[in-house]
C-alpha cells in the first residue's frame, strides 16, 4: 500500500492506492473520506463544491465523501461538527484515521485497509467513550454515492403459502417518506432505490439485512459494501442495519451495528468491506441483481 501527502481541492490530505484503487483521506477535516475509485477514474462518492472549510467551525458541514457517526440520530449527537484536522497514523499493512474526542465525548477511529493489487478494501470504524458514563450507541457509516445511481437492497431469502406463515423482513419507513414515490422499485427478492437528481424532496428507507451486504450501481460501476449481522443483537431505528437516504444531490449508503451501551474508556467495532468493479449493465430487475451483482457478492 503506498500512502502520500497531498493538496486536494484545497485541503491538506492523504492518498492511499495499491495500483488498482485510490482513496484520499482529508487531513484538515474528518474522519473522512472524501475520494474513492479506481486510479485515474472518477469519484464514485459525492463531493461538495467547492470543497472548502467553512467560516464558521462551530457548524457541521456536508464536505461529501465516507464518513463515521453514532446512532441513533439526534440534533447536536450525530452532526456534531468534524472541521478540525485529524490525526492520520501508518501502521504499513493498514493506515488509521482517528478524530480528536468530540463535543459528545467519543473519539472516532477509521482503519483503512487496502489489499495489494486488489479492487478491494477493508474499514474497520471505531467509536471510543471517553465520557465518565456510559452511552448508548452503534457504529454508523455513511458513505455518500455521486449521483444517478441505483441502491439494491437485498431481503431476506422468500418462501411460500402456506408453508411459511411468520414474517421475515423489517422495513423502516421516516415520516417523510411516500411509498409511492417512482425513485422506489420493489422487486420480490429486493428493493432498488434510484437516484433522481430532479427529485429534492428527502427519502430514506431502512431495514433488517441479514445476507450482509448492499449495492450501489452507478453508469457501469458496482460497489458492493458487506458487514456482519448478527441476528440476536438489537439494531437501531426499528431493528435496521442498513439505510439509504437520497435527496436530490447524493445518495447515501448507511450500514449500522448492534446497539451497545458502551462503558467509560471502552469502544466497539463495525467492519465494512468494499469492492468496486467495472463494466456492470444497469441492474432494473431483480434478474439483473443475481446475474450481475451476486457473483461479486459471493466471490
Amino acid at each position: 500500500m503506498y500512502i502520500e501527502r497531498l493538496n486536494y481541492s484545497g485541503l491538506n490530505c492523504y492518498r492511499l492506492a495499491n495500483g488498482v484503487l485510490e482513496l484520499i483521506i482529508t487531513g484538515d477535516v474528518g474522519p473522512r473520506i472524501i475520494h474513492f475509485g479506481f486510479i485515474g477514474d472518477r469519484n464514485e462518492f459525492y463531493q461538495a463544491d467547492p470543497l472548502a472549510l467553512p467560516a464558521d467551525r462551530s457548524a457541521w458541514q456536508l464536505y461529501g465523501g465516507h464518513r463515521l457517526w453514532h446512532a441513533p440520530e439526534a440534533a447536536g449527537r450525530t452532526t456534531v461538527p468534524d472541521n478540525a484536522p485529524i490525526s492520520v497514523e501508518d501502521h504499513g499493512d493498514f493506515v488509521r484515521i482517528i478524530q480528536p474526542t468530540d463535543a459528545a465525548g467519543i473519539e472516532k477511529q477509521i482503519d483503512v485497509r487496502l489489499t495489494p493489487a486488489s479492487n478491494r478494501v477493508q474499514l474497520t470504524h471505531r467509536l471510543i467513550n471517553h465520557n465518565l458514563w456510559g452511552v448508548e450507541l452503534a457504529v454508523w457509516a455513511l458513505s455518500v454515492m455521486n449521483p444517478s445511481g441505483t441502491a439494491v437492497i437485498p431481503l431476506p431469502p422468500r418462501g411460500s403459502h402456506p408453508e411459511d406463515l411468520l414474517p421475515t423482513a423489517t422495513l423502516a419507513i421516516w415520516p417523510y417518506v411516500d411509498l409511492s414515490d417512482p425513485r422506489f422499485g420493489f422487486g420480490r427478492k429486493y428493493i432498488r432505490i434510484a437516484h433522481n437528481p430532479n427529485v429534492s424532496t428527502p427519502l430514506k428507507l431502512g431495514a433488517a439485512v441479514p445476507s450482509g451486504w448492499i449495492a450501489y450501481t452507478n453508469a457501469d460501476h458496482l460497489f458492493i459494501k458487506q458487514f456482519e449481522y448478527a441476528a440476536d443483537a438489537v439494531y437501531p431505528d426499528l431493528g435496521s442495519n442498513v439505510e439509504v437516504f437520497a435527496n436530490d444531490f447524493m445518495l447515501e449508503l448507511e450500514t449500522l451495528s448492534p446497539l451497545v451501551t458502551l462503558a467509560p474508556t471502552a469502544s466497539v467495532e463495525h467492519v465494512e468491506r468494499w469492492t468496486l468493479v467495472k463494466d456492470v449493465p444497469e441492474v432494473a430487475s431483480d434478474d439483473a441483481i443475481d446475474r450481475c451483482v451476486l457473483p461479486v457478492v459471493n466471490a
